[in-house]
């Protein structure tokens, strides 16, 4: 594979391009200058990152195409590769470019003027990608419901709150220990699809596992198992989604993985709504739990029937040396073999950029060592956490038990859980716009104090009386779905006690919902990505774990009250944290997220205390100020 060079010219070049930057940390220049000279290069390879192709003249690029064409042994299609080069050097003159046929100008027209204009095998793939989270979404909550039913029939009592935490948190303890880290030999062996289907077929075994579970030790060591699939379902098939997908809608699939997510935790809590009345054996109370985690094995027997029919990663097939075959997979993902031919190349250009930046380098120490890489994990690391701490899966994994807790039946208890599911999902949807348009910490800054508001709330509605609003206080706005505000109001309960957590479902879906996996995901340098989401996924997951487990015994020592308000408390520390040395990456390119992250914490908190007198004035006394200073001394 060639591998493109950075040049003391290149240097040259792009020092005139950006005449008056200048670094924005005093780490980023030795007294030597060769941190200096490191930055600088670290700058080049970026922008060719942005654009391997620029700089090329049209010889030098036609060359290079039919090289590559023979290398590869792709001849046959040196026409379209040349075409396609063309267009992947500079997409917004292809008008005038007369290579082009009148129809080769039409297609890249129709990509910019009706991106989701794709052909079927790309909606497909997004059908599998939206089955496996759904997989993900309801392996989480379907213990929801069960645990009700499980917790008697293994005479686990009330006061066994750590063993009920542990049998609950499980896939979660395993996910972060050996899930996400399987994820790089199991995509390296078997590909993007076979990691999604033995990530389903495991689904599948341990669901099957947990339903024929005889005593608490099968069922802990199933759910166990079940960690091995939440960990490399999670890394793999955003990734698989965004090798396939076209530049103008990789992000918006990006973020489906999150609302399919969320949509499949509702089925989680439908299920046991729908299966809390079967009992089997017919007449043997408190066996519902088997159907109920029994039917979690549906959708993974879907993605595994689905999965091998949707072409392998392009990408993939690269990094193999399998060009004819990525080859055939891009040309059933895009419109016309010159779509696909531009893409193929395209992707092999930034490969061996990529492969230059990791040359001779340990991705460890680097992803540790560089003072860069290290901001974007502690920021990565800090939207993770606040994803589990915020308290999210409190409500996710033991709303069930809280709605007992709260005066409700086992049957009304898992209904309005229900409703929690269904507000999760429907307030996901319209993340896919709004956290491109307000940007990943604007979201949180705007989230995070009315998540903690709802937690008190819900806190301190139990010390209301039972039957004058006590109820209402555990889901403060509920919503009003058929017959349910009626049938408790005739029993003479208001929904103050149900609207706080059903509130608190609206304001985390488009926030700490998305954010996460979208933030990660972008934060850290192309070379060390892989390692940068595997310990993103694996701090989610291992605090997850931290939640589930220590729940039940935090809620026994604290009452409910104190247990909502710690994790409110939790709330009221990320809006801090986020303010104060939480970066945007909203539409950063890779040259402007490193000059981002090169600035030290103490610098952008010391920049956003000073900017607080400036918002009090402008926003809460409404006068006149001046313009606001900008952090980044980024260059046009």
């Amino acid at each position: 594979m060639t591998r493109d060079k950075v040049d003391d010219e290149e240097l040259h070049e792009h020092e005139k391009s950006y005449p008056n930057r200048s670094p924005t940390s005093s780490e980023d220049f030795g007294a030597n200058g060769e941190k200096g000279d490191t930055t600088r290069k670290q700058s080049v390879i970026n922008t060719k990152l942005q654009n391997p192709l620029s700089g090329m003249s049209y010889d030098e690029l036609m060359d290079d195409v039919s090289q590559f064409a023979k290398q590869y042994d792709l001849q046959y299609a040196l026409d379209d590769l040349q075409k396609g080069a063309l267009i992947a050097q500079k997409r917004s003159g292809f008008e005038s470019m007369d290579r082009l046929t009148d129809e080769d100008k039409t297609l890249i027209r129709e990509e910019k003027l009706h991106r989701w204009r794709q052909p079927k095998m790309m909606y497909y793939m997004t059908i599998l990608c939206a089955g496996s989270a759904i997989v993900q979404g309801m392996d989480q909550s379907a213990v929801n419901g069960a645990q009700a039913f499980y917790f008697p029939y293994f005479n686990i009592s009330d006061d066994q709150v750590w063993l009920q935490g542990l049998i609950n948190g499980a896939p979660y303890l395993c996910s972060a220990v050996i899930g996400c880290w399987s994820t790089k030999p199991l995509n390296y062996y078997f590909g993007r699809r076979g990691c999604i289907f033995i990530s389903c077929f495991i689904s599948i075994a341990t669901s099957l596992w947990m339903a024929a579970a005889d005593d608490w030790w099968n069922l802990l060591l199933a759910r166990f198992g079940l960690g091995f699939a939440v960990g490399a379902k999670s890394s793999t098939t955003p990734v698989y989604a965004a090798e396939c997908a076209p530049p103008e809608i990789r992000g918006a699939l990006a973020m489906m993985w999150q609302m399919w997510t969320a949509f499949g935790i509702m089925l989680g809590f439908v299920a046991g709504v729908a299966f809390g009345g079967v009992k089997i054996p017919a007449g043997v109370d408190n066996t519902q739990w088997r159907i109920i985690l029994g039917s979690t094995a549906i959708p993974p027997m879907v993605v595994c029937i689905q999965v091998y029919l949707v072409p392998e990663s392009p990408r993939w097939y690269m990094s193999k040396g399998k060009y004819e075959k990525a080859f055939a997979s891009l040309q059933r993902f895009r419109w016309s073999r010159f779509q696909a031919a531009r893409d193929l190349y395209y992707i092999h250009k930034q490969i061996a950029v990529e492969y230059e930046l990791q040359e001779g380098k340990n991705l460890w120490k680097e992803f540790f060592g560089v003072p860069r890489n290290r901001r974007a994990a502690q920021s990565s690391f800090f939207v993770m956490f606040m994803q589990q701490f915020c308290g999210v899966n409190v409500i996710a994994y033991y709303s069930t038990v809280i709605f007992q807790t709260s005066g409700f039946t086992r049957n009304e208890a898992l209904l309005v859980s229900m409703g929690t599911g269904i507000v999760n999902w429907l307030f996901a949807i319209p993340a896919v716009y709004t956290i491109d348009t307000f940007g990943r910490r604007n979201l949180l800054l705007v989230t995070f104090p009315l998540m903690a508001i709802m937690l008190l709330i819900t806190g301190f509605s139990f010390y209301v009386p039972e039957g004058t609003g006590r109820l209402a206080g555990v889901a403060t706005g509920a919503l009003d779905f058929p017959g349910f505000v009626a049938y408790k109001a005739s029993k003479k309960a208001d929904l103050i006690h149900l609207a706080g957590i059903y509130l608190f479902m609206v304001v985390y879906s488009p926030g700490e919902g998305p954010v996460p996996f979208t933030y990660s995901a972008e934060a850290f340098p192309l070379y060390i990505r892989e390692y940068g989401m595997a310990f993103a996924t694996a701090t989610t997951w291992g605090f997850n774990f931290i939640l589930s487990l220590t729940w039940p015994a935090l809620e026994q020592a604290f009452t409910p009250t104190g247990a909502f308000g710690f994790y409110a408390g939790w709330n009221f520390f990320g809006w801090g944290f986020a303010y104060f040395c939480l970066p945007e990456t909203k539409e950063r390119t890779l040259e402007e997220l490193d000059q981002v992250f090169q600035m030290r914490t103490r610098e952008h908190a010391r920049y956003y205390l000073g900017m607080l007198p400036w918002y009090w004035k402008k926003y809460v006394l409404r006068g006149d100020v001046e313009g606001r200073k900008e952090l980044y001394d980024i260059g046009d």
